[in-house]
């Protein structure tokens, strides 16, 4: 692609159809992407009108660099001192600041509906911070995708494995797994069911749901696991519940918005199906942690995530 947008510059392909053509071409090897980049880079030192323009570049570069970095912490000490300026006096009482924190534990059951206020105040006060922090594992996960995946194709494109220990031949391990895989799923899915009746929720949950992915990608082998758990079906769990949890509390954040009427009940405080919205978004943030904390380990051991 660098190569195409290079040769489109300097007015080498015809128009943007060449451009813009989307057919398949097979990609060039770590080494030969290597050598043309150092090939490009003899070109340039070997160029002295290039060079001297590259110094010039620089130094713009560098000039700018330094006005904005002092700027910017000149920015930064003044925007600090302002704020430290107007804190409370050491020792005095400041009214103001546990309005919010008295706003959640004298409304939060009556608004939200659920008996846990620390889950109303995640997935309801502050549900774009907590879909933030969903989107931020998402990203880690997909980073980690780019810069880990590893293995070689073969003539028709597949992905050949990549040799790993293999621990699923321990019986030791198997047994352990056997007995205890099934009773952490269970533990794992009551956690996120009851987040917002007592401690827990999507974020623990879902640590608890992917361990046991873990464990049983360890005693069972990974063969096991590629089975009901693929790098495509990773992608659409993922996708899905941040799609939900997106699509779900913007429509809330709309209607309050415009004062318009909620028509998601709340439910009785205290049952399983409570508290509006916060039950299925702790059910999405539970998918999501779980999908990274395997991903990563999928990752880290064997360099990719089931098969495609």
């Amino acid at each position: 692609m660098r190569d195409r947008l290079r040769a489109w510059y300097n007015e080498e392909l015809s128009g943007m159809e060449e451009f813009l053509n989307t057919e398949e071409r097979p990609d060039a090897t770590r080494v030969e992407r290597k050598s043309a980049v150092r090939r490009w880079q003899e070109q340039l030192l070997a160029n002295p009108e290039m060079q001297r323009e590259i110094q010039i570049r620089q130094k713009r570069y560098h000039t700018l660099y330094r006005v904005v970095a002092v700027f910017s912490c000149i920015l930064f000490i003044a925007v600090m001192l302002y704020v430290i300026a107007h804190f409370p006096r050491f020792g005095f009482e400041n009214p103001r600041a546990d309005v919010v924190a008295r706003r959640y534990l004298d409304e939060g059951l009556k608004e939200t509906g659920a008996v846990n206020i620390v889950a109303a105040m995640i997935l309801d006060y502050r549900a774009f911070d907590t879909l933030g922090e969903s989107f931020v594992l998402f990203t880690a996960l997909v980073c980690a995708t780019i810069l880990l995946r590893m293995g070689t194709r073969d003539k028709e494109g597949t992905m050949c494995p990549v040799n790993t220990f293999n621990t699923s031949l321990d019986n030791i391990l198997n047994g352990v797994g056997f007995f205890l895989i099934p009773c952490i799923l269970v533990f794992g899915v009551y956690i996120v069911l009851n987040g917002h009746l007592s401690p827990g929720g999507g974020f623990s949950g879902g640590t608890i749901l992917g361990s046991a992915l873990i464990i049983l990608s360890a005693a069972c082998g990974f063969k096991t696991t590629d089975r009901i758990f693929t790098y495509k079906r990773l992608n659409i769990l993922s996708f899905a519940a941040l799609g939900f949890y997106s699509l779900s509390k913007g429509f809330v954040f709309f209607v309050g918005a415009n004062g318009m009427h909620n028509p998601i009940p709340k439910g009785i405080p205290g049952a399983i199906l409570s508290g509006g919205l916060i039950l299925p978004l702790n059910i999405a943030v539970g998918l999501v942690v779980a999908c990274t904390m395997y991903g990563f380990y999928s990752l880290f051991e064997r360099g990719r995530i089931g098969h495609a």
